[in-house]
């Protein structure tokens, strides 16, 4: 057999689909009976199947090189899924929308009264010196007092089982296409799994998203124009940009395709004339958006945009000004907010951080960077970060160097055994390191996807998920009936 489940070993890690003893964890029995009963030619099939339908249904990621500019190749996938219970998922999916009820009541306060910083519960130097705190957004209320109506909650989880947030994303989260498409090349390739075992349906995500949009138009307009305003083909989303205008049958525009009226209403360029645009899903940076308010330069936004939004004339999501909720720094911050706004302990656990900008953490982090991981606030994608059990000497002194110049902008965690989960490796099954990336809306109602995006690092004892840097992913299923 291909996949000999007695020779698997992940010692030392926690896995998702295999116990310690080496049993099938039980939320997991019914796929590791099944993928165990398939033979070596079964599993190439399957295998050649899946990666035939992504190649087939376009579905592709850009990575960008210095020496190649930017590739368009197809989507890395592994046909094991990773599964977790219901029981573990509701509890899971209860920690998200905490997290981010409390984190759009942080934004709206910034933006206000600021008083969890009169409170002495955010220190407001960090929030002057943040990148992401727009004063042009200050005093501004956005439909229903939500700034971040789409989130993508970065989980992990250590070895001793228990989940952790390793970020928030709180600007333009991307990945929620590659889940929609990783089940449905799921159901093509395995349809028996899906007859047999009681999976929870992801595929309503794009009707929750629009409902999420459309409910953030003036209550007088019965039907809604929602776009998507997209930076371009040359966006390394712009895949899912299309897919999720074509899903929600809302229109994909850029900004050359918008403009803001006398009348301070957003209108769109069509064959018919202009058409008045009420809702703006925007996956442009903040600084891009409008390039009379901000970026002067920027050909990728709508001059007068801000403008437009202010007024109320069109809604904006996610709203600019979200991401000051989205930095590294104040992730260090969102237990003491949940517990500040709403009253209540923490679901979901913080991993433990060290804050540079604190004396006493950041001579911690400087004598112990080589066991620690070192983040800037405002990078993703897996980049300017330091590993430090596997850094040089060299890395390292210059990490300690950025550090002292600018301790706002770092802060460190220790380096986490991440859960692995059985993935094919050329015609056999080894343990990677993985995360899972949920989703969350929030407008009229609050939804959070079954599951999510789990994100595989494909190179042997790498814990560096992101495609763009060789990782992969996997199909994420919410088990009813079975429970771990």
């Amino acid at each position: 057999m291909t996949i000999a489940w007695q020779d698997y070993d992940a010692s030392g890690f926690f896995d998702e689909l295999i116990a310690a003893n080496g049993g099938s964890r039980a939320a997991a029995q019914s796929v590791i009976a099944h993928f165990g009963e398939l033979s070596d030619e079964e599993i190439r099939e399957r295998k050649a199947a899946a990666e035939a339908q992504i190649k087939s249904m376009g579905i592709t990621f850009t990575v960008y090189s210095e020496n190649e500019g930017s590739i368009d190749r197809n989507w890395p996938f592994d046909i094991i899924p990773r599964i977790i219970g219901a029981r573990e998922w509701a509890t899971i999916e209860k920690g998200l929308v905490q997290r981010v009820s409390a984190l759009n009541r942080f934004i709206d306060d910034v933006y206000h009264d600021q008083k969890i910083v009169r409170d002495g519960v955010f220190p407001a130097e960090l929030l002057a010196d943040s990148k992401n705190f727009l004063p042009e957004c200050v005093g501004i209320d956005p439909p229903q007092g939500i700034w971040a109506h789409i989130c993508g909650s970065d989980l992990v989880r250590d070895k001793d089982g228990t989940v952790y947030v390793l970020e928030d994303n709180l600007r333009v989260p991307s990945g929620v296409s590659y889940m929609l498409e990783n089940r449905l090349v799921m159901k093509r390739v395995f349809p028996e799994l899906f007859e047999n075992i009681s999976i929870q349906p992801v595929d309503d995500y794009p009707s929750k998203l629009y409902s999420c949009l459309a409910s953030l138009a003036p209550p007088e307009v019965e039907v809604p124009e929602v776009v998507v305003l997209t930076p371009g083909i040359y966006n390394s989303a712009y895949f899912e940009h299309c897919y999720l205008a074509q899903q929600m049958g809302a229109e994909l525009v850029e900004g050359t395709d918008l403009l803001v009226g006398d009348d301070d209403c957003v209108y769109m360029r069509t064959i018919e004339g202009l058409c008045r645009v009420h809702v703006i899903y925007r996956r442009i940076d903040d600084l891009f958006l409008d390039p009379e308010a901000f970026n002067p330069d920027s050909v990728l936004g709508v001059p007068g945009l801000l403008r437009s939004w202010k007024k109320g004339k069109v809604a904006l999501a996610n709203a600019p000004g979200a991401g000051v909720a989205d930095d590294k720094v104040v992730y260090t911050y969102v237990p003491e907010i949940i517990r500040y706004y709403l009253n209540e302990e923490p679901i979901l656990a913080n991993v433990p951080s060290y804050r540079c900008s604190d004396k006493a953490d950041r001579e911690y982090v400087l004598a112990h960077l080589d066991q620690l991981v070192v983040k800037p606030a405002n990078e993703s994608g897996g980049y300017g970060i330091l590993i430090g059990p596997k850094s040089t000497k060299k890395e390292r002194e210059s990490f300690a160097s950025l550090i002292k110049k600018d301790p706002r902008n770092y802060m460190a965690q220790p380096l986490l055994l991440l859960s692995t989960a059985p993935t094919l490796v050329d015609e056999h099954v080894e343990p990677r390191h993985l995360d899972l990336r949920p989703f969350i809306l929030s407008g009229r109602d609050t939804y959070v996807t079954n599951g999510g995006l789990t994100r595989v690092a494909l190179k042997k004892g790498s814990t560096v998920v992101n495609s763009s840097q060789g990782g992969g992913s996997k199909d994420t299923w919410i088990v009813e009936s079975e429970e771990t």
